[in-house]
């Protein structure tokens, strides 16, 4: 079996750490560079129900998308639930590597693995690494539908193909407004208006989406805006960075088994419906 060390130079060759921003924490949180590497685990999120299932599962590391500590800390002691997790790993030697925004900026990254789960053709990136000379690497991918269709039916589409959650995807715009030209951007994307504007994208499938962003974005122009759970839009990078390390293990001979977390851990456990918008009026609100 490879030693961790060996397996993390695997991984930092796919999404080195230079690559990530500079407000990020990526790479190893802890393991022994020594100890040995037989089964994988990848999730979204170090939550400590990840960690459980880690230690259930036998795992000798878990990578995850999202950072365990991403504005440092003072502490790991057990009585913080970040500690406990760190405590958890540690007793049942298990390491912690992370690859969040490095993740997202790779070729292939965690947009690339979005647009495929919804059967899209990736065109370019959104917002293009300016330190990529290929012009692959970057934010957000700009993508083509195969044959264009309501905006509806690709919030449809976007919410059978992806992960179910509490909040589904909402969406913004005209649902029967016809789009091809997609963007998308997996975790918060209402910073790259812009660029989505500039891309001539008709439709941006991305999450977190805020109300005055929204607002102004909808005031702006016909872009159409589909809104899904942070966690459903980077799960699908999951299964794509588990084949890329069998890949690597099937090449070296390593014999990992590796494995993707389907454990929900989006914060959101429940919604409640409203009724039809256009049918309701509102107490205290104009008629």
């Amino acid at each position: 079996m490879p030693r961790l060390s060996e397996v993390i130079a695997a991984l930092d060759a796919l999404w080195p750490a230079e690559r990530a921003e500079a407000w990020d924490a990526v790479g190893t949180v802890c393991g022994d560079p020594e100890a040995e590497v037989g089964r994988v685990l990848f999730a979204v999120d170090p939550v400590q129900r990840i960690a459980d299932e880690a230690v259930e599962l036998g795992a000798d590391l878990l990578v995850t998308h999202h950072p365990l500590y991403l504005r440092g800390t003072t502490t790991v002691a057990a009585g913080t639930f970040k500690g406990r997790v760190v405590h958890t790993l540690i007793k049942n030697d298990v390491a912690l590597h992370v690859a969040h925004t490095n993740a997202d900026r790779a070729d292939p990254g965690v947009s690339d693995a979005l647009a495929g789960a919804l059967d899209l053709r990736v065109v370019g990136p959104l917002v293009p690494d300016a330190t990529d000379p290929a012009g692959r690497r970057g934010l957000g991918r700009v993508c083509e539908l195969e044959q264009p269709m309501p905006l509806r039916e690709l919030a449809r589409r976007a919410a059978e193909r992806l992960p179910a959650t509490a909040q589904g995807v909402r969406l913004a715009g005209d649902p029967d407004a016809v789009v091809r030209t997609v963007a998308v951007s997996g975790g918060s994307g209402d910073s790259l208006f812009d660029a989505v504007r500039a891309a001539g994208a008709e439709a941006f499938l991305t999450a977190d989406l805020r109300h005055h962003p929204v607002s102004e974005a909808t005031e702006h122009g016909p872009l159409g805006l589909l809104d899904a759970a942070h966690w459903a839009t980077e799960w699908p990078w999951c299964e794509l960075a588990a084949a890329q390390l069998d890949q690597i293990s099937d090449r070296h001979g390593w014999g990992l088994r590796v494995h993707v977390s389907r454990t929900v851990t989006d914060p959101w456990t429940a919604h409640a419906a409203s009724q039809d918008p256009a049918a309701t009026t509102h107490p205290g609100a104009p008629n």
